[in-house]
């Protein structure tokens, strides 16, 4: 992310995810941001906005913390849900701020982490489709073979999000700025 205006806590901002062809794959319309240094975001939502690339929409079911790096090839989402916490991780370029959104480009890989904590890798059919339609390069191929290994890792050794004195810390930032807005 760029150095220069970059958001700051209490900010709300979008979220843009891409395809590799440039094309726009879904809005997410409000997070708040919790943190934010040149590396990496977090932020919190509740019941937001999304819109498809077809120009449908929907809201999110309750609560969630994100997590945006410009290093890693992925991003984390935890959802808070009464039952339990569950991660939806989205194997994607690392994140850029250009000055309005925080952008990314979805490489159709996702990992979803259950409360019980069991882990399945999502929509392997359609990476292997856009992979041939869209021609993804083979250092990008490496790339993402190696976020899928780095968020692995992350989830076994409980990194970031995947913590949950961590997660608990931003849950507890979020409530409190989300009253506050």
């Amino acid at each position: 992310m760029s150095v220069f205006n970059l958001p700051k806590k209490g900010d709300k901002v979008k979220i843009m995810s891409y395809k590799h062809n440039g094309h726009v794959h879904r809005i997410w319309d409000e997070t708040l941001v919790l943190h934010c240094q040149e590396d990496y975001l977090i932020g919190g939502n509740h019941e937001t906005l999304v819109t498809e690339s077809s120009g449908k929409s929907w809201r999110t079911k309750g609560s969630a913390i994100v997590y945006f790096s410009t290093k890693h090839w992925f991003n984390v989402i935890a959802l808070l849900y009464e039952r339990g916490t569950e991660y939806y991780c989205n194997i994607a370029t690392p994140a850029g701020w250009d000055g309005e959104a925080l952008t990314y480009i979805d490489y159709d890989l996702d990992l979803s982490v259950k409360s019980d904590g069991s882990v399945t890798l999502l929509d392997e059919d359609e990476f292997t489709l856009h992979q041939r339609q869209m021609n993804y390069p083979k250092p990008i191929l490496s790339l993402i073979d190696n976020g899928v290994r780095e968020l692995r890792q992350w989830i076994t050794e409980q990194k970031g999000l995947f913590n949950q004195n961590e997660l608990e810390k931003w849950s507890h930032d979020y409530q409190h700025l989300f009253k506050e807005n």
